[in-house]
């Protein structure tokens, strides 16, 4: 397994909408171990693969309790339903020492194929619902300071050119 470099805000992977994953091989399996072990060192909760530089809609998380990891591996995920909203204070491992409150539904249903090629389709609600939001808005190009008041967006990126963000 490996650490694999998460791109940071502006890397351009991160504004692109990522591929359908067309294949479950040995290479996509590697991917989402080495994924997971980033993200754990990290720390975070969630990596999406456009995250550490691939185009792929293939993400990994464990928002579950610390002292009882469980990781997820979720290759080609959709949310098919969503309802209630909810407004949690966000972060991400590509826009570090920067969180802002962002709106998302409270309960979703996502479909997605797992590593072993099974078809599958979780209910998630509050916290892991938010989590699994914020890494397929990844997939979509999508990073949580889009979801933000310009104004907000601004304060980062001026704060991101003057150096002067402080690290979580």
């Amino acid at each position: 397994m490996s650490i694999l470099k998460i791109e940071t805000y502006p890397a351009p992977v991160l504004k692109q909408k990522a591929a359908t994953i067309e294949n479950i091989d040995d290479r996509l399996r590697q991917l989402a171990e080495d994924m997971l072990e980033t993200m754990y060192k990290a720390p975070g909760v969630g990596l999406a693969a456009p995250q550490v530089g691939e185009s792929l809609r293939l993400i990994v998380a464990d928002p579950g309790e610390i002292e009882k990891p469980e990781p997820i591996v979720l290759i080609n995920p959709q949310i098919i339903a969503g309802e209630g909203k909810t407004a949690m204070k966000e972060g991400c491992l590509s826009v570090p020492g920067f969180t802002a409150e962002v709106e998302r539904y409270q309960s979703i249903v996502i479909r997605a194929w797992t590593p072993d090629e099974k078809e599958i389709e979780l209910e998630v609600h509050d916290f892991p619902a938010i989590v699994f939001q914020h890494e397929l808005d990844h997939l979509d190009g999508i990073l949580f300071i889009d979801r933000i008041s310009r104004l907000k967006r601004n304060i980062y990126e001026r704060k991101l050119k003057k150096g002067t963000l402080e690290q979580d």
